[in-house]
């Protein structure tokens, strides 16, 4: 018995001090945990088709250039109001009153060099700069500004051993946006640590999709998840290691971010990447645009009086960069299929106080109007807007509706012709008019609140088309993520712009252009459509661009293990091409332009 009694005491005195110990942590060091290091994963058989396309070494390098955000921002100026001097005047004294600093002493390893782009700062005494803003020295880019940024930036997080940062935990596309000189915004926080309150600050890391059990890709927990800050204890801690994006001031409690709909959570003070932000800055004066957008617009070489179709024009920066080439005299259609992203185009011509530029809703694959063997007098002209056939019971039926339009200057009825204008077909939709009628005119009938479809347009209606094809998107940066593209889908995007450029040679005259785009890194959505189209259509040859500022393009093809033959470009072909490498001195985008001249299409 006594025995027994002391092996319980032993035990019981056992069990009581490991549950006072603390947790064993693993040693870690923090200078490879707390940093920004990422490593872009893509799907096994994508990876290997870029492989193939580019070499090893060279895909590696852009895929590391593709996790950051380049060390610049390019703004295009408005010369319909205003100059470059007079923008880079405003800019540099409205970026110091924010406070905003490029300090290239803060640890910066500038990855690009600007000198061949760009002039010597504006401020040339280096004491004195707080920002370096330039103008760009390429011919007839004059109007181009670029403030440079700095990064990436050695933050110390305030580890200490056994006590690591409080840490709020960003979403992917938050993070992307934080990398561009973004605040954190309420919807983009997905977990913090305990007990954080309004102004601390906090270490914020992001948390990348994984790979999950049904084949998906997902983060694997839910928003509001609590961080503990010990190894293992809390979402995928190992995944995150190198991906700190910096810190930030807190400007609500922890609860607080998980309340709100809106509104900042996290303002940024110490960035791995400092890009100033021109939220709210200049508007109509300047637009935020990558350089080789700006020089796809200077490719199409827009002429004055002339008459221009952007297919896919949202959100209107090519758009309203081709309306000033021609000085805003001619006619530049804007069309894409999405309601608020043509209002969005409405709203930035309207800033930019641009009045050539007409707006409508369309598909590009339906860009060219189909008549539906209607009598020639009765066929809509190019660019009319939509309207719906109706029965004549369903006629007959609306017009007997009436009301008395308050605000008439004799009571009077309000007809078919005042209610629907064309428009409607229901009597829902007529009620609907009826209470505009009643209450005023409202948002949706002011000026730039409507958006007019359109049935597309007759052959041969343009002199000059852009097709800034929608797109897989994967020259676009920074990008933490590329998991989700398959050859499947890269293909796909490829039928999908095929289709799109064969209503755009429907719709541009003999000895017209064609502008084709994407800002992708996939050669079977740039140099293949290329040879689809020259192999396609033999009255369409390349043309020489300018400026000339991106690399060649790619000669050669892939041939895939499923069978599958993709062609690029052939030699003599590559030159005619611009194709911007986001691993280049440039340090741009992923991007590809190619240019082509139409002949008599009897041919």
């Amino acid at each position: 018995m006594k025995k027994e009694r002391d092996f319980l005491k032993t035990l019981h005195r056992t069990l009581l001090t490991l549950h006072h110990q603390k947790p064993s942590i693993p040693k870690m060091d923090p200078s490879e945990r707390y940093c920004y290091n990422p490593t872009l994963r893509w799907n096994p058989q994508v990876e290997e088709y870029f492989v193939k396309a580019y070499g090893a070494d060279h895909f590696a390098r852009i895929s590391k250039a593709l996790t950051r955000p380049s060390c610049y921002s390019c703004i295009r100026v408005n010369t319909l109001k205003t100059t470059s001097d007079a923008v880079i005047k405003k800019l540099s004294a409205l970026l110091q009153e924010r406070g905003w600093k490029d300090d290239p002493a803060k640890g910066a390893n500038v990855p690009y060099d600007l000198d061949d782009i760009a002039t010597v700062p504006v401020n040339s005494d280096a004491s004195e700069k707080n920002c370096s803003i330039s103008k760009c020295k390429i011919s007839g880019l004059d109007y181009v500004v670029f403030v440079k940024g700095s990064g990436p930036h050695n933050i110390d997080y305030g580890y200490e051993e056994d006590k690591p940062p409080k840490e709020v935990i960003v979403s992917r596309k938050c993070a992307e946006a934080v990398l561009r000189g973004a605040h954190v915004y309420v919807p983009g926080v997905l977990a913090c640590s305990a007990h954080v309150e309004k102004g601390e600050p906090v270490a914020v890391s992001v948390a990348v999709e994984q790979p999950g059990a049904d084949g998906g890709w997902g983060v694997g927990f839910t928003r509001g998840t609590r961080v503990n800050g010990l190894n293992g204890q809390y979402p995928h801690y190992f995944e995150r290691n190198g991906l700190y994006i910096g810190q930030g001031t807190t400007m609500m409690s922890r609860s607080g971010m998980f309340r709100a709909s809106e509104g900042v959570a996290l303002d940024m003070y110490n960035r791995v990447f400092n890009l100033p932000s021109f939220y709210d800055l200049l508007e109509g004066e300047i637009f935020l645009q990558n350089l080789p957008s700006i020089i796809t617009a200077h490719a199409l070489d827009p002429q004055q009086g002339e008459k221009i179709l952007d297919m896919c024009a949202a959100p209107g920066g090519k758009t309203t960069a081709i309306a000033i080439l021609m000085k805003d005299k001619g006619e530049v259609i804007a069309a894409d299929r999405s309601h608020n992203k043509v209002l969005d185009i409405q709203k930035l011509a309207a800033e930019m106080d641009i009045k050539c530029i007409t707006t409508y809703k369309l598909d590009a694959l339906k860009s060219v109007e189909r008549i539906n063997n209607l009598d020639s007098q009765d066929a809509p002209q190019c660019g009319q807007s939509e309207s719906i056939e109706r029965s004549d019971s369903l006629r007959s039926g609306i017009e007997e509706i009436s009301i008395t339009a308050p605000g008439c200057t004799h009571d009077k009825v309000a007809t078919l012709e005042h209610l629907r204008n064309g428009n409607y077909t229901s009597k829902a939709e007529l009620r609907k008019n009826i209470r505009k009628m009643r209450n005023g005119p409202g948002r949706n009938n002011a000026s730039g609140g409507r958006v007019e479809r359109s049935k597309g347009f007759l052959p041969n209606s343009f002199d000059r088309v852009l097709l800034d094809a929608p797109c897989s998107a994967l020259g676009l940066r920074p990008r933490l993520f590329a998991g989700e593209d398959t050859v499947e889908s890269l293909r796909a995007h490829a039928k999908y712009q095929r289709r799109m450029f064969d209503q755009a040679v429907q719709l541009v005259r003999p000895g017209g252009v064609i502008v084709y785009s994407t800002c992708t890194i996939n050669p079977g959505e740039n140099e293949a459509l290329v040879r689809y189209a020259l192999d396609t259509y033999k009255f369409l040859s390349l043309a020489s661009q300018h400026p000339k500022v991106g690399g060649p393009g790619l000669v050669g093809g892939c041939q895939f293990s499923d069978g599958y033959q993709e062609e690029w470009l052939r030699p003599g072909e590559e030159d005619l091409v611009q194709r911007f490498d986001p691993s280049s001195q440039l340090d741009t985008m992923g991007f590809f332009i190619a240019k082509f001249n139409v002949g008599p299409k009897g041919i």
